[in-house]
């Protein structure tokens, strides 16, 4: 028993002793000549390492530092700078045969910028043409002692690294900050479909995981190699991320999980969003409710157009359904969208309006009825002009006592109130664009007051500027005037409108009948000076 104890120990020493030998009998630097001549064919650009260490416990080689230039045409500095890399080598052909067989690589703390250019180019699209003109300025180095290099890399890995995406040409474009970036790229060939991994967290906040399979290699554009993916977004703030560039006011946190598939430079997405604390207006607040976003949509990748085939709206059980059309002209996002929702109970929708910068009268509450939409949304997202029709039936303003607020109005004193209103019917054709909302056509139907028209405007400031007239249905001493309609103008803010008689108005109507009284007694007493119309 003592012998074999003996024997192992020697083994285990003999092992240490190699262990600590090889390091300076392996000269592994040897290898970073050729092994940087290769890796700049490979990817067409000047590839830099730092002195490679044998590294026995680990089974590989490390290198203290990595640098990968960028294409010319977008910056002179590095593509990719990293702190330090580990090539996994064959370590029996490495000792025998002194040749560096190369299974794997590991990058770790990378910093990658990428850019693209206003005509789609990404900076890692030629990535895939042979050509390091900086590489191949000298003679390729020979190896010493006969030794050779065999790239045949089985995974790649990125740990920790730091990637910036960018646009070139844009002078107020925030970049896409992706940390703590973790990859792995398995069987790698440019060649075959190789499977991939990335998970990653937003600088603003965020995650993000994508799990898919892209190749084989584009040898004209590393961008447009064919690529299949799940993608899983959890958190991700929109204004924290920088991104709603395309429309500043937009802000929210944003979940996402769906597919996408990618031939070239079109891709075809499908998938299912959630919006919550959403705001979409300048003057707006988060909203209170959801929103749930189904959608399939078809995405020029070097345009940055497309179109949205199918998007289903669900705010609680609220459903509606947006289709259009997208593109980027200039530094701008122009939309041509269409949204349609009919017959959408108003409880859920109530939560949506102050995202919209809609406030209701201080105190108020909108309960059951529904809504109805049909709206045109056309523009750069941030100077959207949106115009339609919009109904709301049988519904209630909870707390807000329209006809006491009408009886202010001499003419309209003898109608009756309650703590609520009841809304028969409210519609109208709206505007809604950068100087504010104007509404046209309005058709009022509250049965304590009778039927209300007119139109006005609500300015960013949701400041009133209406000019209505009433035609009250009621009895007793009101009875004598319901067919004579009554001007009244609308003006305070939407959290307290204030309602005057139209004196204006009331004057043009009484010039107006003093005119008709004269016309007719004019008619009259012309038509006696004539003797009237003879009979036959």
């Amino acid at each position: 028993m003592r012998k074999v104890i003996r024997f192992a120990g020697i083994i285990v020493a003999l092992l240490l002793l190699a262990v600590l030998i090889l390091p300076f009998v392996i000269k592994a630097d040897d290898f970073r000549p050729r092994l940087e001549s290769e890796l700049s064919k490979a990817l067409g650009r000047e590839v830099k390492v730092g002195s490679l260490k044998l590294a026995i416990l680990s089974g590989g080689v490390t290198a203290d530092d990595l640098s990968v230039g960028d294409d010319p045409a977008f910056s002179p500095t590095p593509f990719v700078q990293a702190k330090s890399i580990t090539l996994g080598v064959d370590l029996w052909t490495l000792i025998f045969s002194r040749k560096l067989h190369v299974t794997g690589l590991t990058i770790d703390q990378p910093q990658v910028t990428l850019l693209q250019s206003p005509a789609g180019e990404w900076n890692f699209s030629s990535l895939s043409q042979k050509s390091a003109p900086a590489a191949q300025t000298a003679p390729e180095p020979p190896a010493a002692g006969g030794s050779g290099l065999d790239l045949s890399v089985k995974l790649v890995k990125i740990t920790n690294g730091r990637f910036s995406l960018g646009r070139t040409g844009r002078q107020h474009w925030t970049p896409l900050v992706l940390e703590k970036v973790n990859a792995e790229l398995r069987d790698f060939s440019p060649a075959n479909v190789c499977p991939f991994s990335l998970g990653t967290t937003v600088a603003g906040g965020g995650a993000i995981k994508l799990d898919g399979k892209a190749g084989p290699l584009n040898p004209a554009d590393a961008a447009m190699t064919p690529v299949s993916a799940s993608l899983t977004v959890t958190g991700l703030d929109l204004a924290a991320s920088g991104l709603h560039e395309y429309a500043p006011s937009v802000a929210g946190m944003i979940s996402f999980d769906g597919s996408g598939e990618s031939t070239g430079d079109i891709v075809n997405l499908k998938g299912h969003l959630k919006a919550e604390k959403l705001k979409l207006a300048r003057n707006g607040t988060a909203a209170r409710r959801p929103v749930e976003f189904e959608f399939a949509a078809e995405h020029n990748m070097k345009k940055h157009a497309g179109v949205l085939r199918r998007g289903d709206i669900h705010i609680g059980s609220a459903p509606s359904s947006l289709t259009g059309t997208y593109g980027e002209r200039g530094e701008a996002m122009l939309v041509a969208m269409n949204l349609s929702g009919p017959n959408m109970p108003l409880q859920e929708l109530e939560g949506m309006l102050p995202a919209m910068g809609i406030e209701l009268p201080h105190g108020s509450s909108l309960q059951g009825g529904t809504a109805s939409v049909k709206l045109a949304m056309e523009g750069p997202l941030d100077r959207l002009v949106t115009s339609g029709t919009v109904s709301l039936n049988k519904t209630r303003l909870a707390g807000f006592d329209l006809p006491s607020r009408l009886s202010t109005i001499e003419r309209l004193a003898g109608i009756q109130g309650g703590p609520d209103t009841e809304i028969e019917i409210f519609a109208t054709k709206v505007r809604m664009a950068p100087e504010g909302l104007s509404a046209d056509e309005i058709q009022f139907i509250a049965p304590a007051v009778g039927e209300l028209n007119g139109s006005g405007t609500v300015s960013p400031a949701n400041a009133l500027d209406f000019k209505m007239r009433a035609t009250v249905h009621t009895g007793g001493v009101m009875a004598v005037i319901s067919n004579t309609p009554i001007p009244f103008l609308v003006q305070g803010t939407c959290a307290q409108p204030t309602f005057h008689p139209d004196l204006k108005a009331v004057v043009k109507e009484e010039v107006q009948n003093v005119e008709s009284d004269v016309k007719k007694a004019a008619g009259s007493l012309l038509k006696g000076l004539l003797g009237g119309k003879k009979d036959k």
